[in-house]
């Protein structure tokens, strides 16, 4: 069995000593090359060239950034004969977690720390077992467990510019960025974005929007964050979006995503299950994210579900 493991070299939990010690494992089962991202996108160059190289299996090691540059690498790839990239003539991924979340990684069931997470992916290749999953896309890119159209994303770009400032990533962090962006950005006065779907009536006047191919959401330290506790690898997309930014019903329903029990609802909250295809339009520029990762601002994002898109090694 030939495949590559594709490292980021900055993943934020690993060291090089961790990595060696990888890759000895990975090649005590596997044909194994290794090859080294050097900046922000190179990894989907490299993920599109091991496919059309042939090789049955790509590891990644790193974060939810890495796994999804991997994916677009592979979903663009010209399989053999150049026919259309499907789950059966595309190499399967692995995702060793070296991130500091790895949502997807543990979304897939595997452990939170990367020598537990290897230990399960390297039995899963001795046995021969995967899954095959689905994928969501935004427009021409693919993501593999979220999306944020608003007031996440802009939180997520707060969180960046901070991060290159110096800052550790961790949950203050975050509630600090979420805090600012809620009582300073334009969200809350002037909900802007419209959600439309074929044979549906248009639901306007959204402040932020919530797309999720699985559940859960993110994570904070252990614990799960659910805004669409339904949402599946296995089904369509989820999505909830809310109405208004209030202080007293959006504190409400942000504290229902950290219930095991709760499922938000609420007159203000817009919650769609399992859906094919949905566009939002903005009447301004609004924040947009992929699997945790800041693309800047758009006014109009096409989101398409595509089942059964890849197989994952778990």
């Amino acid at each position: 069995m030939r495949a590559v493991l594709l490292v980021n070299p900055k993943a934020t939990t690993t060291s090089e000593r961790a990595r060696d010690v990888l890759v000895r494992a990975l090649r005590s089962e596997v044909n194994l090359s290794v090859r080294y991202t050097r900046q922000r996108g190179h990894a989907t160059t490299l993920a599109r060239e091991a496919a059309e190289e042939g090789v049955d299996v790509v590891v990644t090691l790193g974060g939810d950034g890495t796994v999804n540059e991997v994916v677009n690498g592979l979903m663009s790839a010209t399989t053999v004969g150049g026919a259309e990239p499907t789950a059966d003539r595309l190499p399967a991924l692995a995702t060793v977690p070296g991130g500091s979340t790895n949502v997807f990684a543990r979304a897939l069931g595997l452990p939170r720390e990367w020598p537990e997470g290897a230990s399960m992916i390297l039995e899963a290749l001795r046995l021969g077992r995967h899954r095959t999953i689905g994928l969501g896309r935004a427009d021409d890119r693919y993501f593999t467990f979220c999306a944020g159209f608003g007031l996440d994303a802009s939180v997520i770009h707060r969180v960046e510019e901070a991060r290159r400032r110096g800052r550790v990533p961790s949950p203050s962090l975050y509630f600090r960025a979420f805090t600012a962006q809620f009582l300073l950005g334009n969200e809350r006065r002037r909900p802007a974005i419209q959600l439309e779907r074929p044979g549906e009536a248009t639901e306007d006047e959204l402040a932020t929007i919530i797309v999720q191919n699985t559940a859960p959401w993110t994570y904070v330290g252990e614990r799960e964050v659910n805004p669409n506790p339904g949402a599946s690898f296995d089904l369509g997309l989820d999505v909830m979006a809310l109405r208004q930014l209030g202080v007293v019903s959006t504190t409400r329903t942000v504290t229902q995503f950290f219930s095991t029990t709760a499922d938000p609802r609420g007159r203000r909250v817009l919650r769609l299950h399992d859906v094919a295809e949905f566009t939002l339009v903005a009447s301004r520029p609004q924040a947009f994210q992929l699997d945790g990762d800041y693309l800047g601002e758009r006014e109009k994002v096409r989101f398409t579900s595509v089942p059964a898109a890849l197989r994952v090694i778990c």
